[in-house]
């Protein structure tokens, strides 16, 4: 039986925001793995403090007890959101901070993952998107309802009015897979910000991973798109924009 490990490359970038609410970690331990994105929100600083939380949190979650299951994932975005809450009572101006959180765990057998807010995952699978998260959003109610086209999202009006993130008392209620995605040698995932899905389409994410070396390469093809976009388009705000690129290959040591 072949047997699976990850390669991983990460990329972050600032546009033209002075801060950096973006934060992004991950860990292998063993055979298993955990890989999360997240996006702040909330003045005075409160979105970098929020991710930065959040991430820390679920890594440190995963360490104590690397699992690969949906209770794993509740429980790992759980403490998250309790650290986030603790931090708010402590401090006021905080109060209004939040985030959104995509990760992703996995082991040489199978994947879960589980997001809240709009930072989103990408699973492709032979070259093509097999499987990503639906953001929640209130242009992706509204492309759910029926009442605009899916490719509509990403330039909707209200793409950035969240219906949850961490750190809403009221409204944690992340979406988890339930089942076990069996892994294939050539599996890849993409967890990205909104800031960087929404300046590159799925149709190029397949493109570029299909002409990528290794997934460096696979991230630093669709940023040159990203910075292209941006050029054109100088009048506009563009957000900062975060993404791992994780790909299954064969382990050099087999059963």
């Amino acid at each position: 039986m072949e047997k699976i490990t990850f390669s991983t490359a990460a990329l972050t970038q600032t546009q033209q925001r002075r801060h950096n609410e973006d934060c992004y970690d991950y860990l292998l331990i063993k055979d298993t793995g955990c890989w999360v994105v997240a996006d702040g929100l909330g003045g005075h600083h409160g979105g970098e403090v929020a991710s930065k939380l959040a991430v820390e949190s679920i890594i440190a979650s995963f360490q104590q007890r690397p699992e690969v299951s949906a209770a794993a994932i509740h429980r790992y975005l759980e403490a998250a959101q309790q650290s986030l809450l603790s931090r708010q009572q402590e401090e006021t101006r905080l109060s209004e901070m939040g985030t959104t959180v995509v990760l992703l765990v996995a082991d040489e057998q199978a994947a879960m993952w589980g997001h809240i807010g709009d930072s989103r995952l990408y699973h492709l699978r032979r070259g093509r998107i097999a499987n990503q998260t639906r953001d929640h959003s209130v242009s992706q109610a509204l492309a759910n309802a029926g009442e605009i086209k899916p490719e509509e999202v990403r330039f909707h009006e209200d793409r950035h009015r969240l219906l949850r993130a961490l750190g809403q008392e009221d409204n944690f209620r992340p979406v988890i897979t339930q089942n076990h995605q069996p892994l294939e040698i050539g599996d890849a995932f993409l967890l990205c910000t909104d800031g960087f899905w929404e300046l590159v389409l799925e149709a190029e994410m397949q493109a570029d991973f299909n002409a990528a070396i290794n997934p460096q390469d696979w991230l630093e093809k669709m940023q040159k798109r990203i910075i292209a976009r941006s050029l054109k388009n100088p009048d506009r705000k563009h957000d900062n924009f975060t993404a791992l690129a994780v790909c299954t290959q064969k382990s050099d040591y087999s059963a």
